[in-house]
């Protein structure tokens, strides 16, 4: 068999970064780790092609040469996936879809077209599939009714990706979160039990990478990695040698729960392993909210505090913020905004929240009749919510932009990410020196040159950069990194402001729906469950 595996196209969200990519010349942040694992897990001598659209189209002689094309898709890539289905189907080729959103709403990639539904996670379903094709047949819906064991999983087959396309590797070391929010679809899709791969698997992961010659970032894209803390330790401990052993070759950067920072030897362990960033789900500094959605691992301790603890150990911290929940009183936004400051967080996600397909919120507001009609809630952050909320939409947007513009002024980002280098911890370790290749120069001259002399944020970029040498030197490549993403997030508030704004006219103008109201007994027997 002859499989083409196409990924479908990124609208420009948060973490498309394009403007950064460009300065390193690369057209992609992050591979599509889950076709390269399906890849892996299919019979090793059919052949195999893999397209990424987000660095370029398919030609027609890859298209030609297929027996099966295999597409896997995120939420947010749903328009571009229903397009490749097509395009597939109009030149008579077997379709075979999975991934996230097609197991999430299997009836909308069946309605264009596509052949075989591997839902659910492959290492049980995709030998269904192929049991399938090995009989004949030319269609069918592959489903599980438990989770896999991921230590049988194979080593992804690194070896199909453009390797110079993408400025950072992926692997994943478990799958699953034991924690409850729900707006989440991690436990839906993978359970709420985390389940780990053998630390041995995760090194021959790392072993395949170094030998394909990677020498950049790995993300390890679990979706909370600190999940099974009694694996991931065991998991660390072999890395910290591994790491020693090649000269820490990689650094990686992860997901976490906030409960990292109640863990001193965890955070020790990740940051002597090459650790170096750390995205937090913080989602809200509201109280009352974060009980309402259930998160409450976010209520027991002081978050400025925890997200302190980390940056002090040695990780730069990431973190998503929603705006929206349920019972927010207004002024929402500002308040995110000013924990942002507080807490010195360089990045945040920061979106409208929405009802995803099959989450506990989903079926509340399902339930309720919140749900609006032809709105999926794809979660980029140019997207408005997919439900009625508790205060006016319009008011909601309009602060959700302005927090989103602030967080994101260029004064305001540099200023938060000085901060935040200022008291950052270090590794004991440090790895060989070697010349900077000359495309990481000329990146850095690029900034040097538009946010230290060509825009108001000159005074603030020198003072900040020599302050940093002086005080925090063993930061300064990390931090000079940090300040590159301010080429991406100047042009990317825009985007949020326009789209918004649009979609929002456009609501209006269908004639705006009131709020809806939460009665007295249900907050409370929100709050008490």
């Amino acid at each position: 068999m002859r499989i083409l595996l196409v990924y479908p196209i990124f609208p420009k969200t948060f973490w498309s970064y394009e403007k950064i990519l460009e300065l390193v010349d690369r057209k992609v942040l992050l591979p599509p780790l889950g076709l390269v694992t399906v890849a892996a897990i299919l019979p090793q001598e059919w052949e195999f092609k893999l397209v990424d659209r987000n660095i370029r189209p398919a030609t027609e002689a890859e298209w030609a040469w297929a027996d099966v094309v295999i597409l896997s898709a995120m939420i947010v890539q749903k328009q571009d996936l229903l397009d490749q289905i097509q395009e597939a189907k109009q030149r008579g080729k077997l379709v075979a879809v999975g991934g996230p959103y097609p197991t999430s709403v299997p009836h909308e990639v069946e309605n264009v077209g596509a052949d075989f539904l591997i839902l659910d996670e492959g290492e049980i379903t995709l030998p269904m599939f192929i049991k399938a094709i090995q009989r004949g047949e030319t269609s069918g819906t592959f489903r599980a009714t438990e989770k896999p064991d991921v230590t049988s999983t194979p080593i992804p087959r690194f070896d199909l990706l453009e390797l110079d396309a993408y400025d950072m590797m992926s692997v994943q070391f478990s799958r699953g979160c034991p924690f409850q929010c729900e707006f989440c679809d991690i436990i839906v899709l993978y359970g709420r039990k985390p389940r780990t791969k053998a630390p041995a698997q995760l090194l021959a992961e790392l072993d395949y990478l170094y030998e394909l010659g990677w020498r950049r970032g790995v993300f390890m894209v679990d979706d909370n990695f600190i999940g099974n803390k009694r694996n991931v330790k065991l998991l660390l401990k072999e890395l910290k040698v591994w790491m020693a052993e090649h000269k820490y070759p990689f650094r990686f950067d992860t997901e976490a729960s906030i409960d990292l920072a109640e863990d001193s030897e965890m955070l020790e362990l990740m940051v002597e392993c090459g650790f170096s960033a750390v995205f937090l789900g913080i989602e809200t500094p509201d109280e009352d909210s974060l009980q309402m959605t259930k998160k409450f691992q976010n209520t027991r301790n002081s978050l400025t505090e925890a997200v302190e603890t980390i940056t002090k150990a040695g990780l730069r911290p990431m973190a998503g913020f929603i705006i929206g929940f349920d019972g927010e009183k207004a002024g929402a936004g500002d308040r995110i905004v000013r924990f942002a400051e507080a807490a010195a967080i360089p990045s945040t996600t920061f979106a409208m929240l929405q009802a995803l397909p099959n989450t506990a919120l989903w079926h509340r507001l399902k339930k309720e009749g919140r749900l609006r009609e032809n709105q999926d809630g794809n979660i980029n952050q140019t997207t408005l919510m997919n439900f009625l909320p508790t205060r006016p939409l319009e008011e909601l947007a309009r602060e959700y932009i302005e927090a989103f513009c602030t967080l994101y002024d260029p004064v305001q980002y540099l200023d938060r990410t000085y901060r935040c280098f200022l008291m950052m911890g270090l590794p004991s370790w440090k790895a060989p020196a070697k010349m900077p290749e000359w495309i990481v120069i000329r990146a850095l001259l690029t900034v040097i040159w538009r946010q230290g002399i060509k825009r108001e944020t000159r005074w603030k970029f020198w003072h900040h950069l020599f302050s940093i040498l002086k005080l925090n030197p063993g930061v300064i490549e990390h931090y000079l990194a940090a300040c590159a993403h301010n080429e991406h997030f100047l042009e990317y508030r825009q985007i949020v402001r326009d789209q918004i704004e649009s979609q929002l006219a456009e609501y209006l103008a269908q004639g705006a729906e009131k709020p809806y109201v939460l009665v007295k007994e249900k907050v409370e027997e929100k709050a008490f469950v």
